[in-house]
């Protein structure tokens, strides 16, 4: 049980997995009014950098579950480094169906919603952990602009334009599951290429360092596409948020 190993390679020197940088990280911590001793939970943690920083900057407690071995040990690392090892636990398992062993005060899952089958499951599954008056957090991409047509849809890495909703669809479809958006932060243009292009910059050092790996040609591969793909697709078209979302 683990993740393909090419998205360690891209992802080498990632500590955030997903279109956030550090200070859109700290904002949504912020902007949650986060109390010390809240318990979260974090399902897809990666590298645990959500846990470990707002353990260190507002003093929560919390668990991450990822099913990447070498995310799961990156996480704990990242705990040590900041001190916060005592608080925080990371749990290397398939995400999908965890349920924690205690109610929680945040139950978040950003940017791997397949883990519930979609935003809907993933919000029914996250809500099984959450206290009564607790606050759910869900990283989801929606549509920026409207796809023109199937090569968009593809190069934002959709198979329909179904499977990404619009900002304003993407809210009311909270709001028709019973819950209220409370808080949104959102990735931006810049922060989605210091995401993108930092994997650009693993790969080409990884390909360099191993040109005769098994997985060389498909990292070759990926390396010339995703650029351009970036620039003429998901750069204008694909946005990226985190919504907290609280029970009506």
């Amino acid at each position: 049980m683990d993740l393909p190993r090419s998205f360690t390679i891209r992802e080498s020197s990632h500590r955030i997995l997903d279109p956030f940088t550090s200070e859109k990280l700290a904002t949504l911590g912020q902007a949650l009014r986060l109390l010390a001793g809240s318990r979260l939970l974090d399902l897809g943690s990666g590298k645990g950098e959500l846990l470990c920083t707002w353990a260190r900057d507002h003093g929560i407690s919390g668990t991450g579950v990822d099913i990447s071995t070498a995310f799961t040990e990156a996480a704990r690392t990242r705990a040590t480094e900041l001190g916060v090892a005592g608080n925080v636990t990371f749990v290397h398992a398939d995400a999908s169906g965890y349920v924690a062993d205690e109610p929680v005060d945040v139950a978040s899952c950003c940017g791997a919603t397949w883990i519930g089958g979609g935003v809907a499951g993933t919000v029914e599954l996250l809500s099984k952990s959450l206290r009564p008056g607790g606050m759910v957090l869900i990283g989801e991409p929606y549509w920026r602009l409207d796809p023109p047509d199937q090569a968009t849809i593809e190069g934002c890495y959709a198979s329909s334009k179904d499977d990404f909703m619009t900002l304003p669809e993407l809210v009311e479809h909270f709001h028709d599951l019973g819950y209220d958006v409370v808080e949104m932060v959102h990735a931006d243009q810049d922060s989605w290429d210091r995401y993108v292009a930092a994997q650009w910059l693993n790969m080409r050092r990884w390909l360099d360092e191993n040109p005769d790996d098994e997985l060389a040609d498909e990292i070759r591969e990926d390396l010339t596409v995703s650029p351009v793909r970036h620039a003429r697709y998901q750069r204008e078209y694909l946005g990226w948020g985190v919504f907290a979302l609280m029970r009506r």
